[in-house]
């Protein structure tokens, strides 16, 4: 057997006291107690996650791990969500909407069957797009699936006119042959998961039922019971043959509510219990050890997911905070786009009048500061709270190209200004290398100008003229500008990244929007709120996170609101001020996931 030298290439080390650095999974032996310690107290729960982004319940699943998974159908749906581990991206959508799909398989390769109107229909999903293949022999309700679209074992759910079949099938990437029968008849609404040739199921209907089974590619075998019996625990039922989970569904007296229990092959065992009780079925994928459940029906049907691991500390999920307020209600501010959530700067502004306010934000209170020369609001912000700048803008009557640098004091203006005097333009980087990009001068422009510290230059052209930017980050040589509207007035969902010489296209925003707030760098930032069209009913809360290659969702803020500012990190952000309507004082800080520290524990043997 390996020893701990060889599995961690490290030795145990004879130590006096506990170690302030110790690495998870460090052991070692304190002397002055005489016992062999480790670090990880290994916290195995259940956490919450991005909510899905918006609440359904009979959809069907897919994925392999809980990094690469994703959500299909529900009630009146045919949205395909997918998951990468943080938050959700739009994927292609299924051909017709349905509930209660059999789904499974990996991303790459997933298949989904069946479904509300008691159809045969089946397709496969190769990570991008649904493509239709062979019906499936028999139209059904309910049936669960189990293996990729290359190898795939269905279990029959509820059939016209009835009764509820025993039967499988078992799809070979070309055709559809029977598969062995389940020895209980009435499988509607069976958790069934695994591999084709080793697959098991449990539960069901028409009969109300508690057997589980065993699945060997050729025949079934009873196992061990449920501990109650139950039904709808498709997607709240997930692993191998060998290491099966499951929880909630529904049977008399109640659902299963929270309780999980996990499968060993014959024998159920409780485990940690779910944060939320479902009683209809939702999407679930990954393994035994690490796995999400995404919507159902608590009732009524949920946006929650929560993820199950195994973590050195707790795990605390993202989420917006209430921060302190702004002096002053107001929106079209320009802030430090390079400041911190415990160190931001707003100024300038509109909220009904034309301002030229300034505040600073220490993490808990905003404090006035000294004003801009010019009043202004929709221009251009830069910087940090002790060398913030400030270009373009509105001053209520005509466009600006002047340019105010600040110093942790006061603001003084340039000699230099932008070349073209614009509005609703994006801006992010240093006081002294800072980029100015897009707006209105009065038509939609492509312009890019750089600045130096000194002198404004012309960068780079867009690839296509956008104003009223959803949020931009970065600096001068790194910048990402999201969404925004283009000369045909449109909303787009389009974002474009700057190298510091030229724009390249970016992955698109989930949902297209205008005149809201970004903070990050370009390959790890987050957009949040803005309008998704014309007036306060489209304004929104959505924040959207970009990692360089795609954007997917976080968590929502609290307040719906356009134009806010914001600042900060993907992790660590800030958004404040807006228009819900009324104009807002509103602060709101933004903590990303987090896992807590592990405790030493002390070795023993059993």
């Amino acid at each position: 057997m390996a020893g701990y030298n060889e599995i961690r290439g490290l030795r145990v080390k004879y130590l006096s006291a506990d170690p302030a650095n110790a690495e998870n999974g460090q052991v070692w032996y304190n002397s002055t107690s005489g016992k062999l310690r480790v670090l990880g107290i290994g916290v195995t729960a259940y956490a919450a996650s991005t909510n899905l982004p918006s609440a359904r319940a009979t959809n069907a699943q897919g994925g392999a791990a809980v990094t690469a998974g994703f959500s299909v159908g529900g009630t009146s749906m045919n949205n395909t969500e997918e998951y990468n581990g943080t938050g959700w991206a739009a994927g292609g959508n299924y051909p017709t909407p349905r509930s209660y799909l059999g789904g499974s398989g990996p991303f790459t390769a997933a298949i989904a069957m069946g479904g509300n109107t008691y159809t045969n229909a089946t397709n496969t999903y190769n990570g991008t797009s649904w493509t239709s293949i062979t019906n499936m022999p028999t139209g059904s309700e309910a049936c669960r699936s189990a293996g990729p679209s290359t190898s795939a074992l269905v279990v029959e759910g509820g059939i016209l006119p009835g009764p509820y079949p025993a039967n499988t099938y078992e799809w070979n990437g070309s055709s559809w042959a029977g598969g062995g029968s389940i020895p209980t008849s009435g499988n509607y609404g069976a958790g069934v998961a695994g591999t084709q040739t080793a697959a098991y199921s449990a539960g069901g209907n028409s009969p109300l039922k508690s057997a589980t089974n065993n699945y060997d590619g050729s025949s079934w075998t009873t196992t061990g019971s449920l501990p109650k019996t139950i039904y709808n625990t498709h997607g709240n039922t997930i692993g191998g043959q060998t290491s099966g989970v499951i929880t909630g569904g529904n049977g008399p007296p109640g659902s299963f509510g929270v309780e999980t229990f996990h499968y060993d092959g014959s024998v159920w065992a409780a485990n940690v219990n779910s944060i939320q009780a479902y009683t209809n079925t939702g999407a679930t994928w990954g393994t035994q050890g690490s796995h999400v459940f995404a919507g159902g029906a608590t009732p009524p049907a949920t946006s929650l997911v929560q993820e199950y691991n195994t973590t050195a500390g707790p795990v605390t999920a993202a989420a917006w905070a209430s921060g302190g307020n702004l002096g002053t209600a107001r929106d079209e501010g320009a802030s430090s786009q390079n400041g911190l959530q415990t160190a931001a700067l707003y100024f300038g502004g509109y909220n009904g009048s034309n301002l030229a306010l300034t505040e600073q934000y220490d993490g808990t209170s905003w404090t006035a500061k000294n004003a801009l020369n010019t009043i202004r609001y929709s221009g251009s912000g830069a910087g940090t709270t002790t060398a913030a700048l400030y270009s373009g803008g509105h001053n209520g009557s005509s466009f600006l190209s002047a340019v105010e640098e600040f110093d942790g004091t006061n603001w003084a203006t340039q000699p230099n200004s932008l070349s073209t005097a614009r509005v609703n333009s994006g801006g992010c980087g240093l006081q002294t290398a800072a980029i100015v990009f897009g707006g209105i001068e009065p038509t939609r422009s492509d312009k890019t100008e750089e600045y130096n510290g000194s002198s404004w230059t012309n960068g780079g052209a867009m690839p296509t003229a956008k104003s009223h930017f959803a949020g931009q980050f970065g600096i001068e040589s790194a910048a990402l500008a999201a969404g925004g509207i283009n000369p045909g007035a449109s909303y787009v969902a389009t974002s474009e990244e700057y190298g510091g010489t030229s724009w390249t296209t970016g992955g698109n925003l989930i949902t297209g929007a205008t005149n809201g707030g970004g903070a990050g760098i370009q390959t790890n930032g987050i957009v949040f709120g803005g309008a998704k069209g014309p007036g306060a009913p489209n304004y929104n809360a959505l924040t959207q996170g970009y990692d360089g290659t795609s954007f997917s969702t976080r968590p929502s803020m609290a307040t719906a609101r356009v134009y806010p500012s914001g600042t900060g990190t993907a992790t660590a952000g800030v958004a404040f001020g807006g228009n819900t309507p009324p104009y807002t004082t509103a602060t709101e800080e933004f903590t990303g996931e987090t896992v807590g520290a592990g405790s030493a524990s002390t070795l023993t043997t059993s």
